[in-house]
C-alpha cells in the first residue's frame, strides 16, 4: 500500500473516531441531563457492557494470533488475520477499553470516593488488563509487518492472562473482601 493510501486510511480512521467520540460524547450528556439522578445506573450499565465487550475482544485476540502463527506469511489466510486483527483492536477493542476506564473512574468517584482496598485492587488489576492490550496492539502491529516471533503456545498462554484477572476483578467488584 502506497503512503498516500496509508495517509487516507489513517485520515478516514481519525474522522471516524473523532466523530464517535463526539457521538458518545452527546449522547451522554443526554442521558445525563434526561436521567438526572438515575444516571449513575445507566452509568453502571454502558460499564458493564464496555466490559463485557472489552474482554471479549481481549479474549479473541490472542486466539486469532495463535492460528495466524501457522498461516504462511503473505498468503490469502495471513492477510485475512491481518484484517480481522486491525478491526477487532480498533472497532471494538479499544473503543470499549476507553468506555470502561472513564465509566469505571466516574463510578469509582460518584459511588466509593475512589474509598476501599477491594477497589484499589480492582484499578490495579484494571491496569494490568491495560498493560496486556497494550502488548496485544503491539502484537497486531508485529503481525501486520509480518515480524511476529512468538510461538502459537505462546498467545495459548496469553489468551487466559485476560480470564484470570477478569475472575478476580468480578470477585472484587461483587464480594467486595476487603
Amino acid at each position: 500500500m502506497s503512503n498516500v493510501s496509508n495517509e487516507n486510511t489513517t485520515g478516514q480512521a481519525m474522522k471516524r473516531m473523532v466523530i464517535g467520540i463526539v457521538v458518545l460524547v452527546a449522547a451522554v450528556a443526554l442521558l445525563y441531563l434526561v436521567a438526572g439522578d438515575g444516571f449513575y445506573l445507566w452509568a453502571k450499565a454502558i460499564h458493564v457492557i464496555a466490559v463485557i465487550a472489552w474482554m471479549a475482544g481481549m479474549l479473541y485476540l490472542p486466539r486469532l494470533f495463535v492460528y495466524h502463527v501457522d498461516a504462511e506469511k503473505g498468503s490469502v489466510q495471513s492477510e485475512t488475520f491481518k484484517v480481522m486483527e486491525r478491526r477487532l483492536l480498533r472497532g471494538i477493542i479499544n473503543p470499549a477499553m476507553i468506555v470502561t476506564w472513564v465509566f469505571g473512574l466516574w463510578l469509582a468517584w460518584k459511588g466509593f470516593g475512589f474509598q476501599g482496598g477491594w477497589l484499589h485492587t480492582k484499578i490495579a488489576l484494571v491496569l494490568l488488563l491495560s498493560g496486556l492490550h497494550g502488548y496485544l496492539a503491539g502484537a497486531v502491529k508485529k503481525f501486520a509487518e509480518d515480524k511476529n516471533e512468538k510461538p502459537a503456545r505462546h498467545w495459548r498462554i496469553v489468551n487466559e492472562i485476560p480470564t484470570l484477572l477478569m475472575i478476580v476483578i468480578v470477585i472484587l467488584v461483587v464480594v467486595k473482601p476487603f
